[in-house]
């Protein structure tokens, strides 16, 4: 039974302390935050996804003497 009352007071000891904590952070202020555009930017893809990437890695392929291995 102690330990439950033991607990309950920790716990509210616990919540008492959080939300003192929110209420420093609430007086901080913010960054501003930059308004949507509607734009997102660009997606950042690996060399496999690049057209141009494996236009060079077939010609290397075709210019070789023996095929790749598979």
């Amino acid at each position: 039974m102690l330990f439950l009352v033991a607990f309950a007071g920790a716990a509210i000891i616990a919540l008492l302390l959080w939300r003192a904590m929110n209420t420093e952070r609430a007086d901080i202020p913010s960054a501003p935050r930059r308004p949507a555009t509607g734009h997102a930017r660009p997606r950042t893809s690996g060399p496999d996804d690049d057209p141009e990437f494996l236009r060079q890695l077939d010609e290397k392929v075709k210019r070789r003497d023996d095929p790749p291995a598979v």
